[in-house]
């Protein structure tokens, strides 16, 4: 076997990846020292109503006291506002890695926040509160010595948590509705909830009730988070008093915090309460198989490579097909996700879109497994035919792309297709990053309605239905080869 032209076969495939994607990282991608100066971009994690939600049931937008708050101060500053939604403990890595230029998601300025960031004049300052069913009725964090108590993980309702002495058990979650399902279950005993996001829970669910703490005279009230150094902080500040003094913000406080009201009697599940939303948690099925389709061409494309290299016997190709597989095997996928969309700007400079950096990150993950796959499809095919094709004078490139691909694609097409299937249902990873697939938007409506059966057990359903049709594209097409042979 010819090395040298063993050698080109990859080569020319990675002209061809960086062909294909390239244009895709030009068209989604921007520079950050190219941003326009009058476009601030704001971080916020959406699932915090009433402060910041998506309006699923409208245009999905994404509305709140926060939002609205910040549309008035970018407007008098004649700044243009562009809202990125993730979750709410990568709000502070955003800010330090330049992808954001503030957050504002009902963020207390704690002296602890305050070593990474810059905060702005806090706009509001809310009261924790227990909340727990109304058969316990806990009113005090005394009450709590013992007791399992939850709180979202990176709040400031966590470090409260933190301070019940004699707690069994405090448990850090990402999401203020996991909080509920884990009441309802009896997981945990009791939440600590901000009181206007706690008056939201209790008038969703029967059954639950919320006791107010103290005020802490040492908390820095809801505020407007910057990077370190930022020069927005001063004139934020100058419009931010100029609402408090003209009454505009007593008028968005007014606007946006509920009433306490009965909360209507529901069952266990009840899919009543997903009327309106069913629509917006359709639309992601396009995002989700847009990123299956785009992960699934570059782990092929690039664990061709990979298994080409692995059997080329050029050993440096070899090595670094070799570790190469072992790194993104060795590694976890979440881990490799948020190294990607984190890390890329601060080392590179390059504003990775979210829904690229879960693309390249899943298609990465992706080769380094179809690489031993299509690597033992390549080998299991009879050397004689190599032997013969090489003695017919047949180029290198051409007995590959002719010969021993289409016999080893047959081989290995089980393989591919439990891939795929996996790239289907691992795509609710990205959802951490904010890219709105189908577990993102189910997320997005357990925070608005503060129930988690409905909106999972309709997600799981369409997942199951994607895999079903995957699988059955899959047999008809291993059918038809058979039917060639």
């Amino acid at each position: 076997m010819n090395k040298t032209r063993l050698f080109y076969v990859p080569m020319m495939a990675l002209v061809l990846l960086f062909a294909l994607f390239g244009p895709v990282a030009s068209v989604y991608g921007q520079e950050l020292s190219d941003q326009p100066k009058q476009t601030l971009i704001m971080g916020t994690s959406p699932d915090f109503p009433p402060y910041e939600s998506v309006d699923a049931k409208n245009n999905g937008e994404i509305i709140g006291l926060d939002i609205d708050i910040a549309k008035y101060i970018l407007g008098e500053l004649g700044y243009e506002l562009q809202i990125q939604s993730m979750d709410f403990s990568g709000l502070i890595a955003a800010l330090q890695t330049g992808r954001v230029d503030f957050v504002m998601s009902g963020m207390s300025a704690t002296e602890e926040r305050k070593k990474s960031v810059d905060f702005s004049e806090p706009y509001y300052f809310a009261r924790n509160t227990i909340i727990s069913k109304a058969e316990f009725g806990y009113e005090s964090l005394d009450d709590l010595s013992g007791k399992i108590v939850g709180a979202q993980l990176g709040s400031i309702q966590e470090a409260v948590a933190n301070q019940v002495e004699g707690a069994a058990q405090v448990r850090k979650l990402n999401k203020v509705a996991d909080l509920i399902q884990e009441i309802n279950s009896n997981r945990i005993d009791a939440a600590i909830v901000e009181d206007a996001v706690a008056l939201d829970m209790t008038n969703s669910n029967p059954g639950l009730v919320m006791s107010f703490l103290p005020a802490d005279e040492s908390d820095g009230g809801y505020a407007i988070a910057f990077p370190k150094g930022s020069p927005h902080v001063e004139e934020f500040n100058q419009v931010i008093a100029e609402m408090r003094e003209s009454g505009k913000l007593d008028e968005l406080l007014q606007k946006w915090f509920p009433e306490a009201k009965d909360a209507d009697a529901r069952g266990m599940i009840d899919f009543s309460v997903l009327e309106g939303y069913v629509p917006y948690i359709l639309r992601g099925i396009g995002v989700t198989l847009l990123f299956t389709l785009v992960s699934a061409l570059l782990g092929l494309i690039l664990g061709s490579v990979l298994s080409l290299f692995k059997i080329s016997g050029i050993k440096p190709l070899m090595w670094f097909a070799t570790a190469y597989t072992s790194v993104f095997r060795g590694t976890p996928l979440l881990v490799q996700l948020t190294l990607i969309y984190y890390a890329t700007p601060q080392l590179t400079g390059y504003d990775i879109p979210a829904l690229l950096a879960a693309g390249l990150a899943f298609g990465l993950n992706s080769a380094a497994y179809l690489s031993e796959t299509i690597r033992a499809g390549i080998m299991a095919v009879d050397k004689g035919q190599r032997e013969a094709a090489i003695a017919l004078g047949i180029p290198y490139p051409k007995m590959m792309i002719s010969i021993i691909f289409p016999q080893a694609l047959r081989n290995i097409l089980p393989a591919l297709v439990n891939e795929v299937v996996a790239l289907v249902k691992e795509s609710s990873l990205v959802s951490v990053i904010g890219v709105t697939d189908l577990m993102r938007r189910a997320d997005v409506v357990r925070a608005d309605t503060f129930r988690s059966f409905e909106a999972l057990l309709l997600v799981a359903a369409i997942y199951y239905v994607l895999v079903l049709i995957l699988t059955s594209l899959a047999r008809m097409l291993e059918r038809r080869l058979r039917r060639g042979d």
